[in-house]
């Protein structure tokens, strides 16, 4: 018995470890499932593009020849919703709109069935019609989900799709929606720059494209390398977490920490392209291009100067205060803190100057301290000392450090409950200001003078 439990053990020691020593790797879904989102207004059977068909026409003969092309792709579910083509404009419903066809393997002529059969006549419920869709594509993290709006007109029922769109988005429901939109003013195709992508098609070699574009977009691979440089261009800065932000929502999409091979090289990581993204190189402070332009089907190389130094504050006896000292660095033209971090140990930071401000009693302050590429800047604070207050009757008071100038800075509240308190402080002189509680009038308020020096200690006693 012994045997085989020990045998267990054993086992289980070795699958945890395995486990353990197995690499996580960031993968975009291998498969994509495509909403085509058509308009069936009434609008739609407007002429259009010459050659007497109407837009309808058009968008049936080109959306059922891309379909068809997709047939004998594995990667690529496809389904079909339609909005404002069950009921008359004249009835004014704006709930219009069914998948007509949904997600499944091989439904490609029954997609161009249901395309032929469609009749315009209604509203254009945009913001329904994408909030319906919302449940067509099925819950499977295996599959990117892509709607392609097709329509020539703007939403007619009230609705927000702008906000509709966005809040999907954020809940990783779909990826930023293709809108190609069908012989539209230039004021209407701008109230769809904050659905998604607005491809604007004029004609039906336009609306080809447009749709070949879209299809491109959301089938090819793309890639990118990020490419962290030094001050003067060199290639050496690494080990950086960088975070692409799609700009659209503001949610971050991807994480990677930056990596060089054996040879200097960053190394390439796949990325979504039909995504704009705001780009963070996660320094102190972070360095941001927004909006970086990324090319759908290609590689993108990505060059971002971040140059670094090292800062180290140093105090010798610092655990006097009974915690870790921290330090503030301040973004010198705002005056913001943009990192804490802890005396005795270095972090480093963009190359530049910083104001710094230590959290002794009093507080240290530096100004201007230069940070300067591959260095670190070592700053000493003085040790601290100690004060032994001794109260013969409890009271009020306070500490103050005062300057060369003869100013006085308050610096702590004697507490009111103690008889006797230790107070670490930083070397200089300082006066205490007390007065006991059961003093008769505030004339009976005491004043004291002391200096306190590194490593060293002065007793006080306090009187009413």
């Amino acid at each position: 018995m012994k045997f085989f439990r020990y045998t267990y053990i054993i086992l289980f020691f070795l699958i945890a470890v395995h486990a353990s020593g197995q690499k996580y790797e960031q993968k975009l879904p291998e498969k994509t499932r495509l909403l085509f989102l058509l308009d069936g207004s009434g609008s739609m059977l407007a002429k259009w593009g010459g050659g007497g068909q109407t837009r309808m026409d058009a968008a049936k003969k080109i959306l059922g020849d891309i379909v068809d092309s997709l047939a004998s792709n594995s990667k690529v579910e496809l389904a079909l919703r339609v909005y404002g083509h069950q009921f008359h404009k004249q009835q004014n419903v704006c709930n219009d709109t069914k998948l007509e066809v949904p997600f499944s393997q091989r439904n490609h002529k029954l997609i161009i069935s249901k395309l032929n059969a469609i009749n315009p006549k209604g509203n254009t419920p945009i913001t329904f019609a994408l909030e319906k869709a919302a449940d067509d594509f099925p819950v499977d993290n295996t599959y990117r989900n892509i709607i392609i709006l097709i329509t020539d007109g703007i939403e007619s029922c009230d609705g927000d799709p702008c906000s509709t769109s966005l809040a999907l988005q954020k809940k990783d429901i779909f990826l930023k929606p293709f809108i190609i939109g069908l012989g539209m003013t230039m004021a209407d195709s701008k109230q769809f720059d904050c659905v998604g992508k607005f491809i604007d098609a004029k004609n039906r070699k336009d609306l080809h494209n447009a749709l070949n574009e879209s299809i491109h977009q959301s089938l090819d691979k793309t890639t990118a390398t990020v490419e962290l440089l030094t001050a003067k261009g060199g290639k050496t800065v690494s080990n950086i977490n960088v975070t692409f932000i799609n700009n659209f929502t503001g949610l971050a999409a991807y994480e990677f920490i930056h990596y060089r091979n054996k040879f200097g090289r960053p190394d390439t990581v796949e990325i979504d392209g039909i995504l704009n993204y705001d780009v963070i190189v996660n320094t102190v402070p972070p360095v941001v291009l927004k909006n970086v332009a990324i090319k759908s089907g290609e590689h993108n190389t990505i060059s971002v100067k971040a140059p670094q130094g090292g800062l180290e504050l140093k105090q010798s006896g610092s655990k006097a205060y009974g915690k870790e000292i921290q330090v503030l660095v301040k973004n010198r033209k705002t005056g913001n803190v943009i990192n804490t971090q802890p005396i005795n140990r270095k972090h480093n930071y963009l190359t530049g100057n910083y104001d710094v401000e230590v959290l002794t009693l009093p507080r240290t302050i530096l100004k201007n301290i230069r940070i300067e590429e591959n260095k670190t800047t070592s700053l000493s604070i003085k040790s601290p000392g100690f004060v032994n207050l001794k109260m013969t009757a409890s009271g009020y008071g306070s500490l103050y450090y005062i300057h060369n100038s003869g100013r006085q800075e308050w610096v702590y509240n004697i507490n009111e409950k103690l008889s006797t308190e230790k107070v670490v402080l930083q070397p200089g002189k300082y006066k205490v200001v007390f007065r006991a509680k059961n003093a008769p009038g505030s004339k009976f308020t005491s004043i004291k003078t002391f200096e306190i020096k590194s490593g060293s200690s002065i007793n006080l006693t306090l009187f009413n």
